[in-house]
């Protein structure tokens, strides 16, 4: 945005008394309408509705998306009983890793959003990382690093992919789309994240961009050149011509007709990214655990980006002018998804009771569960393993399985912690938590007694509208500094830890054994 537009923008944000915070996340797409006080004066949310045109596939319809986005910021604005005019800015949080691309003139799509989720290019992924072309990546990497010490090599030698990641998925459409080839080939053809493809629409396509928290998620970006990685690109056959210019924040403004006013868009941001900015995990050592549809763990590296030796993926949290923080990044896909499943199969009626239930009985009498449904990530790493039950008895009831169910949640936390100790070099303090899941009791008392650690939850769950929300109001100056942010953020419990962690050491063997004999379950190219 030019420096004049800037300032009118500033200004404009300064004397108006709301900005407007939306998270585009994989089950649900929800706004906020936040005043000064980060107070919520008006919401609206609608389910995302996800399809599955085939086993392991997991897609989005671009056009239903934008009409659910367009709809939840009427609404919410709507139930503030506020005005468009009156909104100083709008900030955009999007779930990482689901793409889409399109004809650059026509602006049509040439597929559905291909989700994070999505196992597509699981035996491509697979191939990749057990091929020679990798091996012999980790040994030259290794030798250079010997020669150099620089970081940069230290992540070449261990560099793994997953099907999380845009690249393979990417490069999978590629060499299957023959639409998206043929555009690609003729420079015709845009590739975007949720994040892109809401700008491209919002500005009737003047403006086609993403920003470097999204941008350094998708597998293909080189966060030591802040730049799309050429090299990455080579080796998967993915045009440099694709990919949208990365930029910092202030990226235009809606086009006047969608809304009836120009606002100004403040601020794109991946959603674990927001989180962690909503958190106000500003400092190094700040952790963060989001428990939505999935498990990230996220831990603020300051300005070193993180070399990983289990799995933990490095990341750019925000670049705030000359400012770039970066994290460190363990996640497992099945924590919501999970809960989510158990109700369709009414094993409870309410997400509510589940800790009751989980409560009701001593243990879960030797059964496990294995929340697998999108495959097993770090320190796993199986794109193959399966979702299952194991230890089942005539004995065993709803209740059994719910506390398997959310059990196995709390395992995978530990799992994620552990991983984290030993591969992050920065010592952690704070460690706080959000997304749905955080207001089970049960999982979020078992978390804090298997790591032995203090979590804080705070009033509102919802950190990622929160976070695009802080980002957008500090760049145009409706909030002035961090500090302020600080301020605004309101803690609701704190979890302390109340049994030793060895207690649920029986437990945690037998669900570790299950996760074995679920590994590579899946023929890899069932997908």
């Amino acid at each position: 945005m030019p420096r004049c537009k800037e300032g009118l923008a500033r200004a404009a944000a300064a004397s108006s008394s709301y900005v407007v915070g939306v998270d585009v996340g994989s089950t649900t797409l929800r706004c906020h309408v936040y005043d000064k006080k980060a107070a919520i004066r008006g919401s609206s949310s609608k389910k995302v509705e996800t399809l599955y045109p085939h086993l392991g596939w997991v897609e989005l319809d671009p056009e239903v998306l934008w009409t659910q986005f367009m709809d939840v910021i009427k609404e919410a604005v709507q139930a503030a009983g506020l005005q468009m005019n009156q909104i100083a800015g709008l900030g955009i949080s999007t779930q990482r890793g689901t793409f889409i691309t399109w004809n650059k003139y026509t602006g049509k799509p040439f597929h559905n959003f291909i989700s994070w989720q999505d196992l597509r290019a699981a035996a491509l992924v697979n191939s990749w990382n057990r091929g020679l072309i990798l091996k012999v990546i980790h040994v030259i990497s290794t030798m250079l690093h010997f020669l150099t010490w620089s970081d940069r090599y230290v992540i070449a030698s261990s560099l793994t992919f997953t099907t999380h990641h845009v690249s393979l998925r990417l490069s999978w459409v590629l060499q299957n789309i023959t639409e998206v080839q043929q555009a690609a080939n003729e420079n015709n053809c845009c590739f975007g994240t949720i994040d892109t493809w809401l700008l491209y629409k919002l500005t009737k396509g003047s403006v086609y961009a993403t920003d470097y928290s999204n941008a350094s998620s998708t597998g293909v970006f080189d966060p030591f050149q802040m730049c799309w990685s050429s090299v990455l690109s080579k080796l998967f056959s993915i045009p440099m011509s694709i990919y949208p210019p990365v930029e910092d924040t202030n990226f235009g403004s809606v086009d006047a007709e969608i809304f009836g006013v120009p606002i100004p868009i403040a601020a794109l941001v991946a959603d674990q990214q927001a989180a962690m900015f909503g958190e106000c995990c500003f400092h190094e050592g700040d952790v963060k655990l989001t428990m939505g549809t999935g498990i990230f763990w996220d831990v603020n590296t300051g300005n070193h980006l993180h070399t990983p030796s289990s799995g933990l993926y490095p990341l750019i949290g925000w670049k705030i002018g000359k400012e770039v923080v970066f994290l460190a990044e363990g996640n497992a896909s099945d924590a919501g998804s999970t809960i989510k499943w158990a109700k369709e199969l009414d094993l409870f009626t309410s997400v509510d009771e589940t800790a009751r239930m989980a409560r009701s009985v001593v243990d879960s009498e030797g059964v496990c569960f294995v929340p697998s449904f999108s495959g097993l990530q770090v320190p796993v790493n199986d794109p193959c393993a399966c979702a299952s039950f194991m230890g089942l008895k005539p004995s065993t009831t709803r209740n059994h399985l719910i506390r398997a169910m959310l059990e196995s949640i709390a395992f995978r936390n530990k799992q994620l912690y552990d991983t984290i100790v030993k591969e992050v070099r920065v010592p952690l303090t704070n460690i706080r938590t959000d997304g749905g899941v955080s207001n089970n009791s049960f999982i979020m008392q078992m978390t804090s007694d298997l790591i032995n650690k203090k979590i804080d939850k705070p009033v509102n769950t919802d950190m990622s509208c929160l976070g695009a929300a802080f980002l957008a109001g500090l760049a145009l100056g409706f909030w002035t500094d961090k500090e302020q942010l600080k301020k605004l953020r309101r803690t609701e419990i704190v979890f302390e830890p109340q049994r030793d962690s060895g207690e649920y050491k029986l437990a945690m063997d037998n669900w570790t054994k299950a996760v074995q004999r679920s590994l590579n379950w899946y023929n890899q190219t069932s997908y």
